[in-house]
């Protein structure tokens, strides 16, 4: 049996054979692509040409619900099996799903009417989480079972940004996109407290992991739901000292959870580095937010850029070029591009974040620059690798 099934993933299209290879390199093109097309409309070199919402809720949907979601999809559907023990999705099935996604990016770009669109839409995030449900169900792996709840509740921020498109609502949109970007902070916490620790033991020969806090572990995954379900209900939107006080306390906890973490060896590692960095990136997005709830921040949308383009962006491109590796049969050691690639993603943010405060537009596209940069290294040496067999014969 063995034998057979060895033969028949061998005849699947390398592409195709686990989750990571479709939606990895998919969703780091699209990131590629979707930022610099967004500071050309910006610039207004588009003319007339608007997607579903306008250029502004398409580069805020599409960059959370397209690329981070598809970066999700490829990392989950490649680790149950890992979890579970049984066949990750693959074939035409996976083909299927990465054709779904395809298609409502292209559906929103293109503004196609409602009725096409959101069908489309939410088929895509409500499909992964049924399959990882089922499979994850099928041995009773209760561990993980938060990670589908958190795919639910993007789904149906994602129904909100629906909503708000049929509706005209730009706060509903909004809403949507600042509640799924705190939901994908809580997968983040979930994930990075797992992988973080132990890739840092692995990679620096030390003795063991960092031992988890669990009342810790359990608080940071459910204070960042709450957080978006208070801009899903609304008083996350407007400056509240208790809410601030929330962030204050996810930002104690991530800087609590890095310190604990750190090794000085880590800065010999370009695939270590660029984890802690990413995951400090997310404990100074919650500082930034309590200090504007407090009132001590003019402007919500620096913490906010802190999350999406220092933490999320930094966090994917460091899995993406670990994962890629691992699963495509090679030593973990990534091309000499990607330690650019890293430091690039690094300058992305600090400019978003911080340059486009005195030097607005410079900054702007300078961070574009910068991200666009990362994006393409990585598609340049890792798209081989993804569309190609194993190195070491293994049928994955």
């Amino acid at each position: 049996m063995q034998v057979i099934d060895r033969s028949k993933a061998l005849a699947i299209t390398p592409l195709l054979r686990l989750g990571f290879r479709p939606f990895f390199l998919g969703g780091c093109v699209f990131a590629m692509l979707a930022v610099p097309l967004w500071l050309i409309a910006l610039a207004g070199a588009l003319g007339d040409w608007q997607p579903a919402g306008g250029w502004l809720a398409w580069h805020r949907h599409e960059l959370l619900f397209g690329f981070v979601m598809a970066i999700i999809a490829g990392f989950l559907l490649t680790a149950v099996q890992a979890w579970t023990e049984r066949p990750g999705l693959s074939g035409r099935p996976l083909a299927l799903l990465a054709g779904l996604w395809l298609a409502a990016r292209l559906a929103w770009l293109l503004n196609l009417p409602l009725p096409l669109l959101a069908p489309l839409e939410l088929a895509f995030p409500l499909a992964v989480a049924l399959v990882m449900g089922r499979t994850l169900w099928q041995v009773r792996q209760r561990r993980n079972y938060p990670i589908v709840a958190v795919l639910l509740l993007l789904t149906a921020a994602d129904a909100v940004a629906l909503t708000g498109l049929a509706t005209g609502s730009e706060t509903l949109q909004r809403q949507s996109v600042l509640a799924g970007a705190w939901l994908v902070a809580a997968m983040m916490g979930l994930i990075g407290g797992r992988v973080i620790p132990f890739f840092t033991q692995r990679g620096l020969g030390l003795a063991s992991p960092v031992q988890p806090w669990p009342w810790l572990d359990w608080f940071l995954l459910l204070a960042a739901p709450l957080v978006a379900l208070l801009y899903v209900a609304g008083p996350a939107l407007h400056a509240t000292t208790w809410i601030g006080l929330l962030f204050l306390l996810l930002a104690a906890g991530h800087g609590l959870r890095l310190l604990r973490w750190y090794d000085h060896g880590i800065w010999r590692v370009p695939l270590l580095w660029s984890l802690h960095l990413a995951y400090a990136w997310l404990a100074l997005a919650c500082l930034g937010m309590a200090l504007w709830h407090f009132g001590l921040l003019a402007n919500p949308s620096p913490p906010l850029h802190a999350l999406t383009v220092g933490s999320m962006a930094g966090l994917i491109l460091a899995m993406v070029a670990r994962v890629s590796l691992g699963h495509t049969g090679r030593q973990l050691q990534p091309p000499a591009a990607m330690t650019l690639a890293f430091i690039l993603l690094q300058l992305a943010a600090l400019s978003r974040v911080l340059l486009v405060n005195v030097w607005p537009l410079p900054a702007l596209w300078l961070a574009g620059a910068a991200w666009t940069t990362a994006f393409a290294l990585f598609a340049r040496h890792y798209g081989p690798m993804l569309w190609r067999a194993r190195v070491d014969g293994h049928p994955g």
